[in-house]
């Protein structure tokens, strides 16, 4: 089990180091061009099997948070990806996006329910639970509003792709933080630790959102209804 468990951990650290480093170069560089999409796609599965591979390290050695990790993870790089398709207007939601979605609300639904336990019982880490909860409750949601037509930009596809591939950045991003950072987790709150690449960076999402953001006509999102 032992052997199984330290595997895994290699590959998890592995996948997440190369996701942290592919993930710093396009958050840094032109957007859409040839190299963006190259790289991106090492992000892809990289991303994919560090969260994976913290399915399987939580089952091996039972860590709630780890598995959400892994759960929040994988959602939002793979609907980051798939919101690619949606680019062709006549493009709609399959059984396996709304399955996706599905499981995410489910999940934050239970991330909610622990962050409310744990904040009970006194400890402040509930906080991040709480966190993951409200954005993928969040993000399922404006699933449920896109894949039934109602978006509100005409390139809503390539926002929430950006979205979601800056959250997966993230969570990369954070895991990071908390490894190389356990000296200071008596000087520094741990969830202040968990949550500072995000106070950091989502702040980011709502500009580039600002910024690149294109109005849907009413005539648009009736045809997409249709």
């Amino acid at each position: 089990m032992d052997i199984l468990f330290n595997i895994f951990l290699y590959i998890h650290i592995a996948t997440g180091v190369c996701a942290l480093v592919t993930g710093t170069l396009n958050f840094i560089r032109k957007k859409g061009d040839k190299k963006h999409k190259r790289v991106g796609r090492i992000f892809f599965y990289s991303m994919f099997m560090a969260g994976f591979s913290s399915f399987i390290l939580s089952i091996l050695h039972p860590n709630y948070f780890l598995f959400s990790v892994g759960v929040f993870s994988v959602y939002l790089v793979i609907t980051g990806l798939r919101y690619l398709r949606f680019k062709d207007p006549h493009a709609s939601a399959e059984g396996i996006d709304w399955l996706i979605s599905g499981v995410m609300l489910l999940s934050s639904i239970a991330f909610v329910l622990m962050a409310i336990k744990v904040l009970t019982a006194g400890n402040s880490f509930g906080m991040v639970f709480m966190a993951f909860g409200l954005a993928g409750g969040l993000f399922s949601i404006t699933d449920f509003y896109n894949f039934r037509g109602r978006f509100r930009t005409v390139n809503y596809w390539q926002l929430v792709h950006l979205q979601r591939m800056t959250g997966a950045f993230i969570a990369s991003a954070t895991a990071f933080l908390v490894v190389n950072t356990n000296t200071l987790s008596g000087e520094i709150p741990s969830f202040i630790v968990w949550l500072l690449p995000s106070a950091i960076l989502v702040p980011m999402i709502f500009i580039w959102n600002k910024k690149f953001a294109i109005e849907s006509s009413a005539e648009i999102v009736e045809e997409k209804e249709s």
